[in-house]
């Protein structure tokens, strides 16, 4: 199996510099093979006899087979440990909530909290090696976050992100160097993926349903409520009224379609690449959550991909990405297959297509079946009532249950947060939720993918401001806005890199951002800042020692 660190036999008193040797349960390997690929710096599992700058343990470790300059122990259970050194348990927790750093931290299995020092003690050098003992079980998070992921009310959590942090810092905080590949790609704070979801292409196809009689409503009294309650200005119940007044002619071919103009986000983005997902068949629902029958018949859209298909070549010249809004490729990969056929019949590219699941339908198994599929990455990890993590973190991911395909998670959709069944807020309100996810990922790294639907810029719900204010703010920060695919292809390169003592290597020539490479300093004291130096890198790099 792939390491982060080098497989080469080196004699058992020697020391590996750099890389963290990991005690865990064989069931957990793939989660730790994965979360190194996460927080990609050198691993490997833990040699007996083999002296270490650090283990990582999770679960009863022996101790007189652990060398280690600092041994990191998680575990939500009683060890040991816990009892020779007279470790006062407070309590032990079912879900509890730990703050570090003042940000919380949501634990999804069993917590502890140790009398005096909430959920991390430490202690001093003895024989030589500080131990530090954290009362959670790391990699039972991990699992827990990238398999079933988190609830709503704790989307606002970058909590695998912040694992990772606490992890690093419990290193570099005992003194302890350390050598990372960061999510950042070189020249850029982080990568900012817009995708837009096109259910509602044309609004001359829904005659007498419940898509028309919506837009009449909303167009007409529900901009004034929007409008009286001060969710809205006055000129935005202009433009409804009048969007609404002109609907015959709609119909009678005689006026714009409002609903057809989505590709006027190619001269909103100027020039920034985006990602749109089309529908491939009209009319179809498609099977339900629970696989029992038809999913209920307002999911099934009343336009397909034929009828846009003007629209493709202008959005690839302006060097937008073409992905499937899938119906039934969640659930079964014969029938992605036949979504992913249609929409190339319409692009003209058969490979390296990309799917986000309309409704945001998933479930377990999904990543299998969209993986025998065909498609190179699933951007369906988000939440329908909620922006933030699902997943808990801003970096694509392999699901549990895939070998190749690649999880871009979705962080924030515009009918969350101003849908009156979901979220509900106001402008301001909606930068208030915005604001700690755009520091979030400035600071961290990663991807922010946005997801703003078709018709979102158009009568009635004319979103189209925030999202003008929102590409601006974004600018300013200076990321790289880059298409689905190409956030993907990144992040593929950056698992690719392997790191051999104290040389690093990647993949090079692809056209896309190098990688970094970081090196943490020791620090003499937990509370002093970090201390790192960047080197952004191509094809292979050697680290002074």
């Amino acid at each position: 199996m792939a390491r982060g660190a080098d497989e080469i036999d080196r004699p058992d008193d020697e020391t590996s510099k750099f890389v963290i040797g990991v005690i865990a349960s064989p069931a957990d390997e793939s989660i730790v093979t994965e979360f190194f690929e996460l927080f990609k710096t050198p691993w490997e599992l833990h040699r007996p006899g083999r002296k270490y700058d650090v283990v990582l343990c999770c679960g009863e470790p022996k101790l007189k087979e652990v060398r280690a300059d600092v041994l990191l122990l998680y575990s939500s259970e009683k060890t040991e440990f816990d009892v020779e050194k007279k470790i006062q348990i407070q309590s032990r927790e079912k879900q509890p909530t730990f703050f570090r750093a003042g940000k919380s931290l949501p634990i999804y299995d069993y917590g502890i909290r140790f009398t005096g020092a909430d959920f991390i003690s430490c202690f001093e050098p003895t024989q030589n090696q500080t131990v530090v003992r954290v009362g959670y079980d790391l990699f039972r998070e991990v699992r827990f976050l990238l398999a079933e992921g988190q609830p709503e009310e704790k989307a606002a959590s970058p909590a695998l992100d912040l694992h990772i942090a606490l992890l690093r810092d419990l290193i570099t905080g005992s003194g302890v160097p350390l050598m990372e590949i960061p999510p950042v790609p070189d020249g850029y704070p982080f990568i900012a993926c817009m995708t837009h979801d096109v259910d509602h292409a044309s609004l001359r196809r829904h005659k007498f349903d419940h898509t028309m009689w919506g837009f009449i409503y909303r167009a007409t009294m529900g901009s004034v409520k929007n409008a009286a309650r001060g969710r809205i200005p006055a000129s935005k119940v202009w433009t409804n009224w009048m969007a609404a007044a002109k609907l015959p002619f709609v119909y009678l071919g005689l006026t714009r379609d409002p609903w057809l103009d989505f590709d006027r986000y190619t001269e909103i983005e100027n020039g920034k690449p985006s990602t749109f997902f089309f529908i491939p068949f009209e009319r179809r629902p498609g099977s339900s959550k629970e696989k029992s029958g038809d999913a209920p018949k307002s999911r099934g859209s009343r336009y397909d991909v034929s009828h846009v298909a003007k629209k493709i070549p202008k959005l690839r010249a302006a060097g937008c990405e073409i992905g499937l809004h899938g119906i039934d490729a969640w659930s079964e990969s014969s029938k992605g297959r036949v979504e992913a056929d249609r929409i190339s019949e319409f692009t003209g590219a058969a490979n390296e297509m990309g799917v986000r699941m309309h409704w945001l339908y998933w479930d377990e198994n999904s990543p299998a079946q969209l993986e025998t599929a065909g498609f190179t990455y699933d951007s369906t990890g988000g939440f329908n009532g909620a922006v933030g993590y699902r997943a808990g973190t801003t970096q694509a991911f392999k699901p549990l249950m895939a070998r190749r395909i690649l999880e871009l998670p979705l962080h924030v959709m515009d009918t969350a947060l101003f849908y009156p069944y979901h979220m509900n807020l106001t402008q301001s309100e909606a930068w208030n939720v915005m604001t700690p996810l755009l520091e979030h990922v400035e600071s961290n790294g990663g991807t922010l993918t946005v997801n703003w639907h078709d018709r979102s810029i158009a009568p009635e719900r004319l979103w189209g401001d925030f999202y003008i204010e929102m590409l601006r703010r974004l600018e300013t920060s200076r990321p790289w806005f880059s298409t689905a695919t190409q956030a993907v292809s990144w992040f593929r390169k950056r698992r690719a890199a392997v790191f051999e003592g104290t040389k690093v290597s990647s993949p090079d020539g692809d056209g896309l951002p190098d990688l970094r490479l970081r090196i943490h300093r020791q620090r003499r004291a937990r509370n002093l800042p970090e201390n790192y130096t960047d080197t952004g890198f191509r094809g292979c790099i050697e680290v002074a020692t």
